[in-house]
């Protein structure tokens, strides 16, 4: 089995940055494409960002684009989303999840966190 722990979110203003990290155990994810979601109140969860197994393939989607970054560390097992430029728009809780794939993709997801608050305010 394998355990997501989200943490780092919080409250920043507008066009500020921030950072969220997962922490990956459990040991059954020797090969994972690891990837970011979000859920806003009212709204159905959306993809944000995925990276493969060897972090040499990312995809994000267009509305984090040039302004989200993913990344990991496999020594660490852990995965990151460096936040810049942040808008009221991308306030949410953000999901980890992993893939028993190492190809990164917008969804088949097999392992979820719990969440981590991003809040930007106006």
């Amino acid at each position: 089995q394998v355990q997501l722990v989200e943490s780092g979110g919080g409250l920043v203003q507008a066009g500020g940055s921030l950072r969220v990290s997962c922490a990956v155990s459990g040991g059954a994810c020797s090969s994972c494409a690891m990837g970011w979601f979000r859920q806003a109140p009212g709204k159905e969860r959306e993809f944000v960002a995925a990276i493969s197994w060897r972090g040499g393939g990312t995809i994000y989607a267009n509305s984090v684009k040039g302004r989200f970054t993913i990344s990991r560390d496999n020594a660490k097992n852990t995965v990151n989303l460096q936040m810049n430029s942040l808008k009221p728009e991308d306030t949410a809780l953000y999901y980890c999840a992993a893939r028993k794939n190492p190809v990164p993709s917008m969804a088949g997801y097999d392992y979820w966190g719990q969440g981590t608050q991003v809040t930007v305010s106006s």
